[in-house]
C-alpha cells in the first residue's frame, strides 16, 4: 500500500488516512452500513473476485475503517493494518493467523494477563505450546526457541512490570530461526516506538488506550511490515468476524489526531510523579524508564522516544498498604484500562492479571503489592496532591 511519508509525525496524525472525500468533508464521513450497492452485476463479480477495490460488506471492508487503517499503518511505518473490534480480537487474530497444532510460541512472562491466558487456557485445547520467559534476557530468549517454535510474542514495557526488551535483538534472533516477531505496542503507541522500524514483523494495539486516548471506546488494530504477512492477517480477521464497527473506527480517527500532544503531557506529568514516588518514605520501589534507576534505562532511550505515562510502584506497607491508598486516591480513578486523558490507578494481581497463577505471576514480577498508575494530563499538582493525601492514610 502506497503512503504518504514525507510529512513530519504530527502531520501525519492529522492528514495521514485522510482520502478526498467526495462530498468535500473536512473529516472521514461515518460510513454507517451493514452492505454496499454495486453499480451492475460485472462490479459486484469483480468486488468479490478480488479484481476491484469496491466495498461489498462491512465486515470485510468499509471506507471509514480503512481510513483508520491507514493512518496507523502510516504511524507504524508498516505496509498495511487490518483493524479489529479490541486488543484482543487483535492478539486472537494473529494467534489464529500464525500458529496451528504442534506448533510453539515464545511469548514475554509479564505480557498482558489475557493475552497469556487465552493462550494457555484455549489455543493450548488445539495442540499450540507456549514458554514464558523475561524477554529482556535475551540468553533465555535462546534457549527457549524449539524445533516447532513459529512466534515470538513481546510486549515492551511490560504490562505491568515496566521491563524493557530490546527489540532489535530479539528480532536477529528469532529471524535467525524463521519465527514471526509480534509486538504488542500498546504502552508507548507509534509515537514513542516503531518495532517495525527494528525489525519486527507485526505490530499490535489496543487501540482503547493511548490511539484513541478518551476512554470511550475498545478497539484493536494489528499492523504488518509486507503485503505477505498482510494477506495472511485479512482473511483471518474476516473469517473470524472480529470486525471495527465503523463509528467506532470514527472516534478512533478522531482521538489519534491529539496523540501526540496527550502523551507529551502525561509524560511530562509522569516524570514528576515518579521522581515524587521514588522520594516518598512510604514508597519500597518504582519502576518507570525515564528514571535513571530503572534498570533498562539506556535501552528505553536507545530504541524509545520517551518513557510513557505508565508507572508501577511498590509501598513498604505490601498489598494492605495499597489497598489502604487505592481505596482513598479521590482524583485517580480505581480502574482498569490506561493512556486515557484521566489517571487511572489499579491493583493488577486481582485485576489484570488475576487469572495468572500466583506463581506465574510472582516469576514475572507481578508481586501481590504491585500498584499500576496510568498518568493523566491533569495539573501535576492535583496528581502529587491526590497522592500524597492517600499515601498519608497508610
Amino acid at each position: 500500500m502506497e503512503h504518504n511519508n514525507d510529512l513530519g509525525f504530527n502531520s501525519l496524525l492529522i492528514h495521514g488516512g485522510m482520502g478526498v472525500d467526495p462530498m468535500g468533508s473536512a473529516t472521514v464521513p461515518i460510513y454507517q452500513t451493514s452492505t454496499f450497492a454495486f453499480e451492475n452485476v460485472d462490479e459486484g463479480a469483480r468486488c468479490f473476485a478480488g479484481e476491484s477495490k469496491g466495498y461489498m460488506y462491512t465486515r470485510i471492508g468499509n471506507p471509514t475503517i480503512s481510513a483508520l487503517e491507514r493512518q496507523i499503518a502510516i504511524l507504524e511505518k508498516g505496509f498495511g493494518a487490518v483493524a479489529v473490534s479490541s486488543g484482543m480480537a487483535a492478539v486472537s487474530t494473529i494467534y489464529m493467523s500464525f500458529l496451528k497444532t504442534g506448533d510453539h510460541i515464545v511469548s514475554t512472562d509479564a505480557v498482558y494477563g489475557p493475552s497469556r491466558g487465552i493462550m494457555e487456557s484455549y489455543f493450548k485445547k488445539f495442540g499450540v505450546e507456549s514458554t514464558y520467559i523475561n524477554t529482556g534476557n535475551l540468553d533465555a530468549v535462546r534457549q527457549a526457541i524449539k524445533p516447532n517454535t513459529k512466534m515470538l510474542f513481546i510486549e515492551t514495557p511490560t504490562n505491568p512490570t515496566m521491563e524493557i526488551s530490546d527489540i532489535k535483538a530479539c528480532c536477529e534472533i528469532a529471524h535467525q530461526h524463521g519465527l514471526v516477531v509480534v509486538v504488542d505496542n500498546t504502552f508507548s503507541s507509534p509515537y514513542l516506538q516503531r518495532p517495525i522500524e527494528l525489525g519486527a514483523d507485526v505490530v499490535f494495539h489496543s487501540m482503547t488506550k493511548f490511539i484513541n486516548g478518551h476512554a470511550d471506546i475498545v478497539a484493536g488494530i494489528i499492523i504488518t511490515k509486507n503485503e505477505e504477512l498482510y494477506k495472511i492477517v485479512r482473511p483471518t480477521m474476516v473469517g473470524m468476524g472480529c470486525n471495527m464497527d465503523p463509528h467506532q473506527a470514527y472516534m478512533v480517527l478522531r482521538g489519534v489526531k491529539t496523540l501526540s500532544i496527550r502523551i507529551d503531557r502525561a509524560q511530562s506529568n509522569s516524570m514528576k510523579v515518579a521522581e515524587y514516588l521514588e522520594n516518598h518514605p512510604k514508597v519500597e520501589w518504582v519502576k518507570y524508564p525515564g528514571l535513571k534507576s530503572h534498570p533498562q534505562y539506556e535501552l528505553a532511550k536507545k530504541q524509545m522516544d520517551g518513557p510513557g505515562a505508565m508507572i508501577s510502584f511498590g509501598l513498604k506497607g505490601g498489598l494492605d498498604a495499597g489497598k489502604v491508598l487505592m481505596n482513598n486516591v479521590k482524583l485517580a480513578l480505581l480502574a482498569v484500562s490506561l493512556g486515557g486523558i484521566e489517571t487511572l490507578i489499579q491493583h493488577p494481581a486481582s485485576m489484570t492479571h488475576s487469572k495468572m497463577s500466583k506463581d506465574a505471576r510472582e516469576k514475572a514480577g507481578i508481586t501481590d503489592g504491585l500498584v499500576r498508575f496510568s498518568v493523566g494530563i491533569e495539573d501535576i499538582k492535583d496528581i502529587i496532591n491526590d497522592l500524597n493525601q492517600a499515601l498519608a492514610k497508610i
